[in-house]
């Protein structure tokens, strides 16, 4: 989740939080029918999605490693992923150090990835695992692409929905996303499928 996103989701400033970008091997990450934003599910899972076994790369998904949320912090980014997702214990390791969020901040909505980052490091080079909470699609698999999602591309060509400078004094579509999600109580409803 992007570290703006993940802000307005737990309505503050997030400066009890420390982040940092992690790796969650043999999962992969993919796109939903009709959402800008993807769906998670193990390998395990996902494996007949493909033609070919997968590179380890395309088997791992990055994400962030976000250390301190309160209760009431999860209770609302439980609200916000909805019924799509269930939390769930996974093991992930740290790609860098923890900084605080609130020194991360202001981000540059097309710098926070890299256009290439760097490869998947060996399995005998990753940093310890740690036990972390994280979303994983719970819906039937058939609302799934096999195209894998890609966090770049989100930032490119829809983040600007959820946040950005866009959006900036514009309350209409300020997080228009988020408050959406909000207020549906995490009751995630498409009213069509968009290919």
């Amino acid at each position: 989740m992007h570290p703006t996103i993940l802000k307005r989701v737990i309505g503050n400033d997030g400066s009890h939080l420390r982040i940092c970008p992690a790796l969650l091997p043999e999962y992969t990450r993919h796109q939903i029918h009709g959402a800008d934003y993807p769906g998670i599910v193990p390998y395990s899972q996902s494996r007949g999605m493909f033609d070919d076994d997968l590179e380890l790369e395309a088997r791992s998904v990055r994400g962030c490693l976000v250390i301190g949320l309160s209760s009431e912090d999860i209770i609302l980014l439980d609200i916000f992923e909805g019924n799509e997702y269930t939390r769930e214990q996974v093991l992930v390791h740290p790609l860098s150090s923890l900084t605080s969020l609130d020194e991360m901040l202001p981000f540059e909505v097309n710098g926070l990835v890299p256009a290439k980052a760097p490869p998947v490091p060996a399995p005998n080079e990753l940093e310890k695992a740690l036990e972390v909470n994280t979303y994983v699609w719970c819906r039937p698999l058939s609302k799934l692409r096999p195209n894998l999602w890609a966090f770049n591309e989100f930032v490119r060509d829809n983040a600007w929905k959820w946040i950005g400078s866009e959006s900036e004094g514009n309350r209409e579509y300020t997080y228009a996303e988020v408050d959406k999600r909000q207020a549906m109580n995490g009751t995630i409803v498409r009213s069509s499928v968009m290919e």
